[in-house]
């Protein structure tokens, strides 16, 4: 029987390791996470001036290449959402705007929106799309700048939050009585990367520490947004794209057959979409959240 590792008041047994790194299930936290941590100071300096010119340096080329499958995401988030609210609730903050095209697109459709970015490089981009969005971290001091909303996206955040049920915490004082949050997370450790790593000898790529601290999957995601206050009204996945490296398509650091697997994805769902079946993706992709399957998990909550 292994080991349990422990860092600070953190402890369980390691399910993986990279860089440095131990990634545990953490008996506290109820997710997998990172060991150690790293520091406030150290990710502070990261998502401000470095993620998208290092980590991500062709997201916003790509983002504007992609705009028209985008807003087709974009449509069936703000569509949940309209389907639980009230027509006169429509006031929408961004917690990780990104490039503001999220906002943009809630712009568009009649939503009040306003954004908070710790990127110079795509808060700037966001001003550029004539957007309010606050280039800062989303914490205590932050949050009590802005007022009151109906619904909080988060995309792509809570994996790179050293305590994410913190975060959850100001989103539920941010939001009025019944509001909601859509949050939307990778989903690692997923069946399908399972087997790429214990049988076909796949490294994790998915873990990347240290800008990827956790890791959830449908379970664990909608385990701790309940247990911050929020009841679960509506769960799906998003394309199992790891499905072509199970069928001989190894995109894993190349990035032409990557953009070609990606391309085949657009095509797949704006095809549908086109043929009038977008219920009926959206459906499909319900079920394939039942399995534990999906590239993204995607969560909504409401205030309790």
């Amino acid at each position: 029987m292994p080991a349990k590792l422990q860092w600070n008041q953190h402890s369980g047994y390691r399910v993986e390791s990279a860089k440095g790194f131990d990634v545990i299930e953490c008996e506290r936290c109820g997710f997998k996470h990172i060991i150690p941590i790293p520091s406030t100071k150290e990710l502070e300096e990261a998502y401000q001036h470095e993620y998208y010119t290092r980590e991500k340096p062709l997201y916003l080329e790509r983002h504007r290449e992609d705009l028209d499958w985008w807003n087709l995401v974009y449509a069936e988030r703000y569509e949940v959402l309209e389907n639980f609210l009230s027509e006169d609730r429509r006031r929408m903050l961004d917690v990780g705007s990104g490039p503001g095209f999220f906002l943009l697109h809630g712009k568009n459709r009649g939503w009040q929106v306003k954004g908070i970015e710790p990127s110079v490089q795509a808060a700037e981009h966001s001003y550029g799309l004539g957007l309010d969005v606050i280039n800062d971290f989303f914490s205590e001091e932050s949050a009590a700048l802005f007022g009151r909303f109906d619904a909080v996206n988060m995309s792509d955040v809570l994996e790179h939050i050293p305590e994410p049920a913190s975060i959850l915490s100001l989103v539920y004082d941010q939001l009025d009585e019944g509001g909601l949050v859509c949050i939307s997370v990778p989903n690692d450790f997923n069946p399908f990367q399972l087997v790429l790593r214990d049988q076909m000898g796949f490294k994790p790529w998915w873990v990347a520490p240290p800008h990827h601290i956790n890791y959830f999957d449908f379970e664990s995601l909608s385990k701790l947004i309940q247990r911050c206050g929020f009841e679960v009204v509506h769960t799906e996945a998003t394309f199992p794209i790891d499905m072509f490296l199970l069928m001989g398509d190894n995109y894993i650091g190349d990035d032409g057959i990557g953009r070609i697997c990606h391309a085949r994805r657009k095509q797949f769902e704006m095809n549908l979409y086109r043929g009038g079946m977008s219920k009926v993706k959206s459906e499909l992709y319900e079920k394939i959240a039942c399995v534990g399957l999906g590239r993204e998990v995607v969560i909504f909550g409401r205030k309790r």
